[in-house]
């Protein structure tokens, strides 16, 4: 009887420690760390330069005089070097009749090179994969393209498969989200991501100039992650997240409709991008904001602003009579060491540094990005991590905080935690040593500045 009381009393002191080492156990599974990344880089005789750009714009047989001179001088404006990648099916001039092989084909050229190279450099088999997730907005296949992926790398019957599109810029994350909300469902699970867009059968060949600047901007590109919650692989993992945020304004009728594929007074199918969309965007960033910052910034921040607010509201109010208070900002860089910034054009970038009041510095991953590589979707994020890999910023214990924009209209942000220093080589091995240039020069603007028209991306946006 002693000794059964005594099992009973250890029993009872130990049972709570038990179920506290459960729920650690069980929480330190939900991490979601990144193993690796591999952004995709096309041939070389996929290059769009100035005098391509100017011949693919030449042989649209839609466009008059005017709507050829707003073409020419958006490619001016857009921030756009002379090294992006366009579709083969445009580079062959066959942009007005695409086929669904056109799409496969260079949905596929972007799938397997970058997964190949995920699978050979870390050593984790198809098999070993649990997740996969892949997001291509405006291309549906039957069977899906995620399908596609498991057929060719044989993946197991019972992995996990999420194929979605219509998500836009903002899918990438979208997609993380996705996988951290898995992971808690499974303990050291693998996952991958797939993210790009396809723009072989959208290329708008039409004279609507809400329509065409899709055109000068949106470029081929893509990105493979894997990720993983083994908490034992920590250590060989890049980056492991914080919080994810994510914003949607679908209800709102001006955002949802500010940024939509549709079909112009001809028929011809585009992407629409309207007037109302930096009041939307702006909208959405301050939303998401509001969530985020709690989350990601120091209480002394928080403090600060909160004690400039109320001053301010004061004053405004004619209680407080002494000199005048600037407009209250929160400064991110208390808490975010790297701003990693969609590249949806030079007027989102400038917009972004503004709000948060960042320096050119902070900005120049996303400026280069946008300049090498143009805006390459959902994969364009990777792009930018991938620039700063290349210039040795990612040291251990920083964080970068992601933001991107989409179609909805959506914000999506979130804040990663450097695991180790990391400087794997990359798509911007050959070219990073070069950037940034002490003046960027600009071929469009040599050949096609003497257009006298007023900016349309700032007419847009």
């Amino acid at each position: 009887m002693g000794i059964f009381m005594v099992f009973c009393v250890v029993l009872f002191l130990l049972y709570p420690l038990f179920l506290l080492w459960k729920l650690v156990d069980q929480w330190r599974d939900q991490a979601c760390y990144v193993m690796h990344y591999e952004c995709f880089k096309p041939s070389d005789d996929r290059k769009v330069d100035t005098e391509f750009c100017g011949e693919i714009i030449h042989r649209n047989k839609n466009l008059g005089l005017k709507e050829y001179r707003f073409l020419l001088k958006a490619i001016v404006s857009s921030g756009i070097g002379e090294e992006t990648y366009a579709p083969r099916n445009i580079i062959l001039g066959q942009e007005e009749n695409p086929t669904l092989k056109d799409a496969i084909l260079e949905m596929e050229e972007f799938f397997y090179d970058t997964l190949d190279k995920l699978f050979a450099k870390t050593g984790v088999s198809p098999k070993e994969i649990d997740i996969l997730v892949v997001n291509i907005s405006m291309l549906s296949t039957v069977p899906s393209l995620a399908a596609k992926i498991i057929n060719r790398y044989k993946m197991r019957e019972d992995i996990k498969v999420f194929n979605l599109t219509g998500m836009g810029c903002s899918a990438s994350l979208i997609s993380i989200d996705i996988v951290q909300n898995v992971f808690k469902s499974y303990k050291k699970a693998f996952a991958i991501v797939v993210t790009s867009e396809s723009l072989a059968p959208n290329w708008y060949v039409g004279n609507n100039r809400s329509m065409i600047l899709a055109n000068c901007l949106f470029r081929s590109g893509g990105c493979s992650i894997l990720l993983t919650n083994n908490r034992y692989l920590r250590d060989q993992a890049m980056l492991e997240l914080k919080c994810l945020v994510r914003t949607h304004l679908g209800a709102n009728d001006e955002a949802y409709h500010c940024c939509v594929q549709t079909e112009d007074e001809d028929g011809r199918i585009g992407f629409h991008l309207s007037k109302e969309l930096p009041k939307s965007a702006t909208r959405a960033f301050i939303e998401n904001l509001k969530v985020i910052a709690p989350k990601i910034l120091p209480i002394s921040e928080l403090l600060r602003y909160v004690i400039v607010s109320h001053i301010q509201r004061r004053k405004k109010d004619g209680a407080l009579k002494t000199a005048g208070v600037s407009r209250p900002t929160i400064n991110f860089k208390t808490g975010v060491d790297h701003f990693c910034v969609h590249t949806g054009g030079t007027a989102v970038i400038d917009g972004v540094e503004k709000s948060l009041g960042l320096s050119k510095y902070d900005l120049e991953p996303s400026r280069m990005t946008l300049h090498r590589y143009g805006n390459t979707s959902a994969s364009s994020l990777w792009y930018v991590l991938g620039y700063m890999e290349a210039k040795k910023r990612l040291k251990k214990g920083e964080t970068v905080l992601m933001i991107s924009f989409g179609a909805g209209f959506k914000c999506n942000s979130c804040l990663w935690k450097v695991v180790r220093d990391v400087d794997n080589e990359n798509v911007w091995k050959d070219c990073v040593a070069s950037y940034p240039p002490k003046n960027i020069v600009n071929p469009f603007m040599e050949k096609y500045g003497w257009i006298n028209e007023e900016d349309p991306f700032n007419q847009m946006f």
